[in-house]
């Protein structure tokens, strides 16, 4: 991997950055959708290319049940098996440990899984992690770690933080002895749940490891945890992470999410969101989510958004056909993830553009004055925001400001 820093925002924590990995570049920030079985679900990796995507996830635990390694090998990895040029990262299967949890037994060993297929029992170590990652073939690599859910308290959390220091060891002096490390880069993941003073700690190991790591990740949120919460999590790790390495903040989708973590410093994220949204007809759209099952689209013959570049938009593709045809026709959720795929591209690219300009906080400003209208802005969001100096509010009424109590819904399914 080669990581250069090209620009900073002059007024929140906000960098471009560009990263080169063995299948090219990626500018960053950057959106990575989600292809947990080695599929963006409706969309062809030729359409990913061409809408400038060139970073996907695939994960760890579901390629090595299906289609197996013994097929992953054959064919000469996952980038030949679907198909995809760009750039891949993976999951270690580390959050099948909550996803899974009633099929999980944790030991210090690894994870003990039983198939959800078949009931076969499956190990999980650090070392076999790292071997199915080296069949996978991706150019960046998780280590494996433990996860508990972000509302976990007591020692399981400090149990936790602490076996992922760990198993980065073992994931990391596996992965030497590969000799794989000009190809495949290794990011480490910093645990520790809601607990400041646990997260340091993680940090603190973390960083102390930084010889065997090309890149850090925030692990453990997006689960359940209050956003006021959760964007102080954020900020206290991309702080103290490393400037020179990329900084990934897991599971974040949400476009609000996605431009506060941005502005803390966060260069990297990965969500379904956007693709499972669309297969329940939601459309998203600068100003804002649009429900496209609602009736009062029946007859609305305009696209999802008139400047939005994308197949769906530009072509004779209606609000009123796929009100028609959503949940009865794959062609609906096909034409709906297309574009919020290109939405998610278009936020990012704007970030990255506003950024080497030097207008990020106007950017900010405008992005969430359309975004959220008269609805009021998140509480949380102006919170953050203001931690790193752009207050959304600028001399506006306290009242287009909404409660802080939102929480996050995740799922682990592209």
């Amino acid at each position: 991997m080669q990581f250069e820093v090209i620009a900073k925002c002059s007024t929140t924590r906000a960098r471009l950055s560009r990263m080169t990995l063995a299948h090219g570049v990626t500018m960053l920030p950057t959106f990575m959708p989600v292809a947990t079985q080695a599929a963006i679900k409706g969309l062809t990796p030729e359409q990913m290319e061409s809408l400038g995507v060139t970073l996907i996830l695939n994960n760890t635990y579901h390629l090595n049940l299906r289609p197996s390694l013994k097929v992953l090998n054959e064919v000469g990895g996952a980038h030949k098996f679907q198909g995809w040029e760009r750039n891949l990262l993976t999951d270690s299967g580390g959050f099948q440990l909550v996803s899974l949890s009633k099929f999980t037994t944790i030991t210090e060993e690894g994870a003990l899984f039983a198939s959800p297929f078949t009931g076969e029992p499956t190990m999980l170590t650090p070392e076999e992690s790292m071997s199915i990652q080296h069949s996978i073939g991706a150019d960046i690599i998780m280590q494996l770690d433990d996860v508990v859910p972000s509302l976990t308290t007591g020692p399981r959390v400090e149990e936790a933080m602490e076996r992922s220091v760990r198993w980065l060891d073992r994931c990391a002096a596996f992965h030497e002895k590969s000799g794989k490390t000009d190809r495949q880069n290794l990011f480490a993941i910093v645990q520790g749940a809601l607990d400041p003073a646990l997260r340091d700690r993680c940090l603190n190991a973390m960083i102390d490891r930084k010889s065997k790591v090309m890149g850090y990740a925030i692990g453990g949120l997006s689960g359940g945890e209050e956003k006021d919460v959760f964007w102080r999590i954020v900020k206290q790790c991309a702080d103290k992470l490393p400037e020179d390495r990329p900084r990934y903040s897991m599971g974040i989708g949400f476009a609000e999410d996605l431009l506060v973590c941005v502005a803390l410093g966060v260069d990297m994220a990965d969500c379904v969101f956007p693709t499972r949204t669309a297969r329940f007809g939601v459309a998203l759209t600068h100003r804002g989510p649009l429900n496209l099952r609602l009736s009062k689209h029946a007859r609305d013959f305009d696209p999802i958004d008139k400047n939005c570049p994308c197949p769906t938009c530009t072509g004779k593709t209606s609000k009123a056909i796929l009100h028609h045809t959503i949940t009865h026709e794959t062609a609906a959720a096909h034409a709906i993830t297309l574009h919020n795929v290109t939405f998610q591209a278009q936020v990012m690219g704007r970030v990255r553009t506003a950024i080497i300009e030097d207008s990020f906080p106007t950017y900010l400003r405008s992005f969430f004055a359309d975004y959220f209208g008269d609805t009021g802005y998140p509480e949380w969001c102006v919170n953050a925001l203001r931690s790193v100096g752009v207050d959304l509010l600028d001399g506006k009424d306290i009242q287009t400001v909404r409660g802080s109590g939102a929480k996050w819904e995740y799922s682990d399914a592209s």
